[in-house]
């Protein structure tokens, strides 16, 4: 008896479990957008995907025991034939995930951290604001001239290592001083090469999912996000309204 009490407890406690893993996706998202601009996102919706049917077949195995003590005890039969099965295809999908995107367990560095805890508190002075100034202008030349966010795969320690400004250096620029993620910073590049080519009326014929995976994005739906974001319209849309209007 004291075994069955004690799996019971055990078991509850697990919603505490589930509050923590999330809170800690949700902060490992921001450290992924202050760092990555693509693919290494995929990794934390597959982790958040993951964690949330996980926590669907808990909340299931809860219901199943209400009910259990219930008059309809009988149905408690049915939730764990269901857990079964549900755990079953949980089990073929990682392996599916895990055989088709190895990308996806690749190493992350585990060292970065929430750029707002590397933010001074003192006032920054004349010099360090024009060095700050010169190392922005510097940035925003390379992503220009090299345009290295037609890399899909493009982390902010690639664009360090390119232009020579330290990695924590120059995510205080990107996410503090211009205020973006470097998620949302990439893709305004990718976005902008985006809208010269769907306007290129020598690129008609090209589809809008040739043009994203050619802008750098990697998959449909990041590029309709972001671009309605930077937009206000669909791709499509916005395509079609510069043809009307020509």
């Amino acid at each position: 008896m004291f075994e069955i009490q004690l799996n019971h407890v055990i078991f509850h406690l697990q919603f505490i479990y589930y509050i923590i893993i999330f809170l800690t996706l949700r902060k490992v998202k921001k450290i992924y957008l202050e760092n990555y601009s693509g693919v290494s996102i995929k990794t934390y919706d597959w982790l958040f995907k993951f964690t949330a049917t996980l926590s669907f077949i808990y909340i299931i195995a809860l219901l199943k025991n209400i009910i259990k003590f219930s008059q309809f005890d009988i149905v408690s039969t049915y939730f764990k034939i269901g857990i079964h099965l549900l755990i079953f295809l949980l089990i073929c999908w990682y392996l599916y995930k895990a055989l088709n995107n190895p990308e996806l367990f690749k190493q992350i560095d585990s060292t970065l951290k929430l750029i707002k805890n590397s933010i001074p508190q003192q006032q920054p002075n004349k010099e360090v604001l024009i060095h700050e100034q010169e190392n922005i202008e510097k940035l925003r030349n390379y992503m220009k001239e090299q345009q290295s966010f037609l890399n899909p795969s493009l982390t902010i320690q690639n664009v360090s290592d390119e232009i020579e400004i330290p990695v924590k250096e120059l995510s205080l620029l990107i996410n503090h001083k211009l205020n973006q993620h470097f998620y949302d910073f990439v893709n305004s590049y990718r976005i902008n090469y985006a809208k010269n080519l769907l306007s290129d009326s020598t690129q008609n014929k090209r589809t809008v999912l040739e043009i994203l995976y050619d802008s750098g994005f990697n998959s449909k739906s990041s590029f309709n996000t972001a671009f309605k974001k930077e937009t206000g319209t669909t791709p499509t849309s916005y395509r079609k309204n510069l043809i009307i209007n020509t």
